[in-house]
């Protein structure tokens, strides 16, 4: 079996939040979705699951985390600068909060962060592959 992740969150405005992932161009996926949930594939590996606070509190009695607060920050890539600024812009248009954080431009890694519409952190990255295929360290001896 191919190793997938399933990232789950919790949400205030189930419709809401779906109409958001959707224009961020995620794709949901309806057998894995209902009332109580959403299944929001970014790709044949990454799903987010978008659950009700109700169904959420099913599989944990620790408390939702409020807007102000965060426990990860969430990372995708992109294969160019301009795909990294279009899902920012995305985010920012359909409700969400772009540039949470000062834009990272390293030359060989390009990155900005938003906020969903319950306070998740997302953080859109590009890569040189180049400068990728020799790992950080070198890319920042590279680029000094």
């Amino acid at each position: 079996m191919t190793r997938k992740i399933f990232v789950n969150l919790p949400v205030a405005d189930l419709p809401r939040a779906e109409a958001f992932y959707g224009a961020l161009g995620f794709e949901k996926n309806p057998k894995f979705s209902n009332d109580t949930g959403a299944c929001m594939v970014w790709s044949e590996t990454i799903f987010v699951m978008l659950l009700t606070h109700a169904k959420w509190r099913q599989f944990t009695e620790r408390p939702i985390p409020d807007s102000g607060s965060n426990e990860v920050m969430l990372a995708i890539g992109f294969d160019s600068k301009a795909e990294v600024d279009r899902i920012t812009e995305a985010a920012r248009a359909n409700g969400g909060t772009a540039d949470i954080n000062p834009k990272q431009d390293h030359g060989f890694m390009y990155g900005r962060d938003f906020l969903d519409l319950d306070g998740h952190i997302w953080e859109a990255f590009w890569m040189d592959p180049a400068m990728a295929a020799g790992g950080a360290h070198e890319a920042a001896e590279r680029t000094s």
